[in-house]
């Protein structure tokens, strides 16, 4: 970030119009860009900044003692990470990490800044807590799904919301699948069989194709 008024970052996040030069220069603002799958936010990141996504979508996942990892949350632009103001205000480390699942573009500005403007800008405060609210009702309502739907269904609802008709290929592994949905990786490899002997998908390593987007909608979808 060089200059002040930025275009694209007042229509992504509008509530920072509020920020005075002063404050601004202060935070000492950076635009960053990620290629897909890779680490833009973790603990090292969050000891020293505040971050707002600008464009592309990125996943919240928490790593357990034993290095299993389940995604909690999505991060799309003009959200705010929630694990990420709680631990900045409650001054805990952040229990996270966040991974592009596109190409990714960032803002870093100081942690102590954004703490700072969260609560001295009444605009962006209403933001984060709005995104906070939002956030825990997502995470929320994704642990009740993870508990009473088949995994047949929301393996389904995980490869429907990342594709589409245009772009029916997913690039994951089971791994990465399994920690979107909340489960272990061959639970997801079974299922995942499953749909190709029913001819709905096709996979290879690291990619899965839908060839029959109508039948899994109909069979799995909302």
């Amino acid at each position: 970030m060089t200059s002040f008024q930025d275009k694209r970052l007042l229509e992504v996040f509008p509530c920072l119009r509020d920020v005075c030069p002063e404050d601004w220069a202060e935070a000492k603002p950076e635009v960053r860009i990620f290629s897909a799958k890779t680490r833009l936010f973790q603990r090292e990141e969050a000891a020293l900044y505040g971050m707002l996504l600008l464009s592309g979508s990125a996943r919240i996942s928490q790593i357990g003692e034993e290095g299993s990892e389940r995604v909690v949350n999505k991060l799309n632009p003009g959200e705010i990470c929630a694990l990420l103001v709680l631990s900045g205000l409650s001054e805990r480390d952040y229990p996270a990490v966040i991974e592009a699942e596109t190409e990714v573009v960032a803002l870093f500005i100081s942690k102590l800044s954004f703490l700072r403007w969260v609560q001295e800008y009444e605009s962006i405060r209403k933001t984060v807590f709005g995104n906070l609210l939002d956030g825990i009702m997502h995470m929320g309502e994704q642990l009740q799904g993870k508990q009473t739907k088949p995994m047949d269904m929301r393996l389904a609802e995980a490869l429907l919301r990342a594709t589409s008709e245009q772009q029916p290929i997913l690039r994951m592994t089971h791994g990465e699948l399994a920690a979107e949905v909340g489960t272990a990786r061959e639970v997801v490899s079974r299922t995942l069989q499953r749909f190709e002997l029913q001819e709905l998908v096709e996979k290879g390593r690291g990619w899965i194709r839908i060839i029959r987007r109508s039948e899994l909608e109909r069979l799995f979808g909302d």
